[in-house]
């Protein structure tokens, strides 16, 4: 089965598992309507569609990672980009890099760090690229901007200038300026370190550099994703959970504003849909189009449980195109498992434009440095890049806070 039917296979898998989800969970709905409480195969049932609809989303996920892979195939490169790319696969299995020199002269370029080791190929440091991106959700949403220095600065305006009407024949009334604010994220070294066998350095079937590029890449969309939801901003990007949170109604530039849940660690016991409304209109319009819900999965099993004020139809609904999260309230929901899980005073689901709110700094380039030394019979390899992360517009995001 080739990737493709894999994944309209998936899809009308989880359309399937979604009509059976309905159907069980209006039957605990209206046992609970009728008799006080629903029996124990019925909320049993539920509970096992709900977790095979986590499945499938997570089984969809894997599935777009792996059209997303790394391989190896030459196609497109020229004869001088061949021969570099043999040079370097060569020095990734020996250790050998005279010939990774003789291209890059030949070239008249070079692929040395100056931390170090060697640059990594373009084509490897873009397949890298391209899948830690799908690793995080908010890597995948939000701004990525290149630079050339250690840190991004950016003069951001908090506040509009507003005019005056001064009426026919009248002098100028009050106006106000606008206010500005100085935003500065630092990007900062983060490592992976795929080791290797040294017998299977000898098989010459292997694609080691398209190998360890997908390691790498998964170990810096891990490690990366994670600083993006709750880094602390020390010598790592600052996660969108990490600022101070103030209540929605009087937040402060450089706070981020919450919306309560209405219940400490859980949604509200009733109407518990009214905040999450509340939640996605505390953004403003201009934001809206664009934003999505940002949650994990066990969130998400709740959010699927969720009807309007009338009963009258699931506030959750699938949707491959709007992404595997489905939409909720009409809004993409994207799946992000370093997002808290419900707890007291958790911050546990993010509605946010990611576009304008989050920013990502990368620095150019990936180096890697061969070690054979550290430990008998295997070799490490040391991918090391600069990234940030930070919010740089606080309107742009919001949280809901599960606190009363």
């Amino acid at each position: 089965m080739s990737d493709m039917q894999e994944i309209k296979t998936l899809i009308d898998a989880q359309g399937k598992a979604w009509e059976e989800f309905k159907a069980a969970n209006d039957k605990r709905l209206s046992d609970i309507d009728k008799k006080g409480s629903a029996a124990d195969d019925v909320r049993a049932k539920v509970d096992v569609i709900n977790t095979d609809l986590n499945k499938l989303s997570k089984q969809l996920s894997d599935a777009m990672l792996e059209l997303q892979r790394p391989n190896g195939q030459s196609k497109g490169l020229n004869q001088a980009q061949i021969e570099h790319k043999k040079a370097f696969d060569h020095f990734l299995k020996t250790g050998d890099d005279s010939g990774l020199k003789a291209a890059e002269r030949k070239a008249m370029n070079s692929t040395s760090d100056p931390d170090g080791g060697y640059l990594v190929l373009p084509e490897i440091d873009s397949a890298i690229d391209r899948v830690a991106s799908t690793m995080s959700a908010i890597a995948r949403l939000s701004r990525t901007i290149t630079i050339g220095t250690r840190a991004y600065q950016k003069r951001v305006k908090t506040s509009g200038m507003a005019g005056a009407w001064p009426g026919e024949g009248g002098t100028s009334g009050e106006t106000t300026e606008p206010k500005f604010a100085n935003v500065e994220i630092i990007s900062s070294p983060v490592e992976v370190e795929p080791w290797v066998h040294n017998e299977t350095l000898q098989d010459a079937d292997i694609d080691l550099a398209m190998d360890l590029a997908d390691e790498a890449a998964i170990g810096f969309g891990e490690t990366e994703g994670a600083a993006f939801a709750v880094g602390n901003g020390v010598a790592k990007p600052r996660g969108i959970t990490a600022y101070t949170t103030v209540a929605n109604a009087s937040y402060p530039w450089g706070s981020i504003g919450f919306i309560a849940s209405g219940k400490s660690g859980a949604f509200a016991s009733v109407a518990p849909a009214d905040k999450l409304v509340d939640l996605q209109h505390s953004l403003r319009a201009q934001y809206r189009n664009g934003a999505s819900w940002l949650l994990n999965d066990t969130v998400l099993g709740t959010l699927r449980q969720m009807k309007d004020g009338s009963g009258s139809y699931y506030l959750w609904q699938p949707d491959a195109l709007a992404g595997f999260g489905g939409r909720f309230l009409g809004s993409p929901v994207e799946i992000d498992d370093n997002m808290p899980i419900l707890a007291a005073n958790s911050l546990s689901i993010a509605y946010a434009n990611f576009q304008r709110a989050y920013a990502i700094v990368r620095n150019p380039g990936t180096a890697l440095i061969r070690d054979p030394y550290t430990a008998k019979g295997q070799t490490k390899f040391n991918f090391r890049r600069r990234v940030g992360g930070g919010v740089i517009n606080f309107e742009a995001i919001k949280l809901m806070k599960f606190s009363t």
